[in-house]
């Protein structure tokens, strides 16, 4: 019975004694290839917008609050407006005194200043036939010099009141001083109306853009200065995510790059992203490049400083020769190799590799379609080397390079 039972152990061992022991291998497979740089950042807006007060005022009513969502020209802060309101009633007085002025000219004193100035030509044609007669009365003799000097005085007369007649009339007219005048005061009090309504709309403070209420820092009731901080906007559109990137995949990298990227507070809602532009200075702490991405149709869920993570897509190789990266020993020297496993034993090949992204490594030369591999795990645990014998496990199958 011992024999028998001997007889059995030898016929069991005598595969693993003739052919080695059965190990499992990774296959090396053909599939096109992508190399991405996987990196995690947050999103953020290019700009950020501060709301303050530019007068000392009391605050009256506050109209959105944190997360909400604001138009452009929404009211945000209203601040107490009496004065400012006063005062546009008293611009607005003053402004319809000087058109009123303006319309006085050209309806009243611009006819009155017209006829006066006929009168005064019709009284100086009078005065000087007036003074004619008077002199050819004295050459004959039947008035006195007293009577012509008379005469000429109230012609001399009716001329200095033809000339007042018209100076007023230049006045009044295009160009003339009385009307500049009244012009200058129109516009001097439309300017005070137009002053006036700026201070009264500066009591209400709103979003200059359709915006995101990001922080609420003020309260009814509160008094507000010059300089101080009530809101702070994230204007909607253009959005950018800040990643930060390992400084040794900085050869990589280039603008123009396509990325995906996603929300950690939403996996699996995918959008796509572009590298925009490389930060110059590097972290000396950290070792790390900022890498600023362009998100042209950004998602309704995304908020501001969200964390996301991104895959940029830096190279590509269609039908590219793979490797699993478990079972590539060296790959960070100059002579990486690999146990690949070839008629029926284990042999030491290097390799040269080429892109690497996601636990794989594209092989340039060393290895071909379909040899197995032996991870560097399945090495250590069963303690193998190179040149002893072995037998592919059959194993469940294999993931697939992406």
């Amino acid at each position: 019975m011992a024999s028998l039972a001997a007889l059995v152990a030898v016929a069991l061992a005598a595969p693993r004694l003739l052919h080695g022991p059965q190990v499992p291998v990774e296959p090396v497979q053909r599939r096109d290839f992508v190399q991405s740089v996987v990196a995690s950042g947050r999103v953020q807006t290019p700009h950020r917008v501060s709301i303050g007060s530019t007068i000392t005022a009391t605050v009256v009513r506050v109209h959105a609050n944190e997360g909400d969502r604001v138009q452009a020209g929404a009211s945000l802060v209203e601040l107490l407006a009496d004065e400012p309101r006063a005062a546009l009633v008293q611009a607005e007085r003053a402004e319809r005194q000087a058109r009123a002025r303006l319309r006085q000219i050209d309806e009243v004193q611009r006819p009155v200043a017209e006829a006066a100035v006929q009168s005064a030509q019709a009284n100086g044609q009078a005065t000087a036939a007036a003074l004619a007669r008077a002199e050819a009365l004295r050459a004959q003799g039947f008035v006195g010099e007293a009577a012509v000097d008379e005469a000429r005085r109230a012609h001399q007369v009716s001329l200095a009141q033809g000339s007042s007649a018209q100076r007023q009339q230049a006045g009044l007219g295009p160009g003339g001083a009385d009307l500049q005048l009244a012009q200058a005061a129109a516009e001097q009090a439309a300017a005070g109306v137009d002053v006036a309504r700026s201070r009264l709309a500066a009591m209400t403070l709103r979003s200059p853009a359709p915006a995101t209420v990001l922080a609420r820092l003020v309260e009814p009731g509160d008094v507000v200065q010059p300089g101080r901080l009530l809101m702070v906007l994230s204007p909607q559109g253009r959005l950018e995510l800040v990643v930060q990137i390992d400084e040794k995949n900085l050869r990589l990298l280039r603008p123009g790059q396509d990325a995906r990227a996603q929300a950690d507070a939403y996996p699996g809602q995918v959008f796509e992203a572009r590298v925009d532009r490389l930060l110059p200075a590097v972290d000396a702490q950290r070792g790390a490049v900022e890498l600023r991405l362009a998100v042209d149709a950004p998602p309704s869920e995304l908020r501001q400083d969200m964390t996301v993570s991104v895959d940029i897509e830096v190279a590509r190789r269609p039908l590219a020769l793979l490797a699993p990266a478990s079972a590539v020993r060296d790959a960070d020297r100059a002579q990486p190799w690999a146990l690949v496993l070839r008629d029926g034993r284990l042999a030491r090949q290097p390799l040269r590799l080429g892109l690497r992204s996601d636990g794989w490594f594209e092989v340039l030369d060393g290895l071909r379609e379909g040899e197995g591999l032996v991870s560097v795990a399945v090495q250590a645990a069963q303690g193998l080397e190179p040149g002893q014998r072995a037998r592919p496990l059959a194993a469940a199958p294999q993931r697939r390079a992406p």
